[in-house]
């Protein structure tokens, strides 16, 4: 595992810490949280460390191996952060309203992907000009807008993602309930109130403040990226081995 991690103290600076209210806690949450302050849960930042580690190796070796993560956050103050992270490292993302069936029904997500491209191909090339008239062309932009919007972030995705990274389990249940029933892995953020027992590995952590969403995403992007750099030293080697196997 080479991504770096945060200090302690940078926990602590990204309020990373901070859970809930106390009444809102959920039990199953118990084993991550250090105490509570002034009614408030506390975070335990030690376990927040480990589960890190466990976590970003975790991304590390999915993706080296080929792996795909999709990146989601449809929560106002999360899906910048999301979005950013998500181009950052290639990956897919989703960070407007979730569609249904995007796991668990994918083939038909798919043929909006292949409509969104084949759209754009057309005005790219010429095509669309050649067979159209300017109404017809406009209705054809719009769709692209309106699919751009729905499904732009999904443009790049060939086949189910390998796992999701969830950024708020609350807001996005729905997706996640997908992710479980078609075994896909999750990997998310988990808050004090929160049933971690939804996601396969958790990041217990504030999922509010921004400067946490933020450290949190960008950790994520890291480990995907440092995952390719293991995929192309891979790839380099390989032509080596094959000339000495020749020998």
């Amino acid at each position: 595992m080479s991504t770096k991690l945060p200090t302690l103290e940078e926990l602590l600076q990204a309020g990373v810490h901070f859970g809930h209210l106390a009444s809102r806690w959920h039990p199953k949450m118990g084993e991550f949280i250090f105490g509570k302050r002034q009614g408030v849960h506390i975070i335990d930042l030690e376990k927040t460390l480990e589960q890190l580690e466990k976590v970003t190796g975790y991304v590390e070796e999915l993706v080296a191996n080929n792996g795909t993560i999709l990146f989601l956050g449809t929560k106002a103050q999360t899906k910048g952060y999301v979005r950013e992270a998500a181009d950052r490292c290639g990956m897919p993302f989703v960070t407007e309203r979730w569609l249904g069936g995007t796991l668990t029904n994918f083939v038909e997500i798919s043929k909006l992907i292949k409509r969104y491209h084949m759209l754009k191909r057309m005005f790219e090339t010429g095509e669309m000009q050649k067979k159209y008239g300017k109404r017809e062309q406009l209705t054809f932009e719009r769709e692209i807008a309106d699919l751009e919007m729905r499904i732009g972030g999904l443009k790049t995705l060939e086949k189910e993602p390998d796992a999701v990274a969830v950024f708020d389990v609350r807001s996005e249940m729905t997706a996640i309930k997908e992710a479980n029933r078609k075994g896909i892995p999750v990997v998310a953020i988990c808050d004090t109130n929160v049933n971690p027992l939804v996601v396969q590995h958790v990041i217990p952590a504030n999922d509010d403040a921004i400067k946490s969403i933020e450290m949190m995403t960008d950790l994520i992007a890291a480990a995907v990226l440092e995952g390719k750099k293991r995929r192309k030293t891979v790839q380099k080697a390989a032509p080596v081995a094959a000339k000495v196997t020749i020998k």
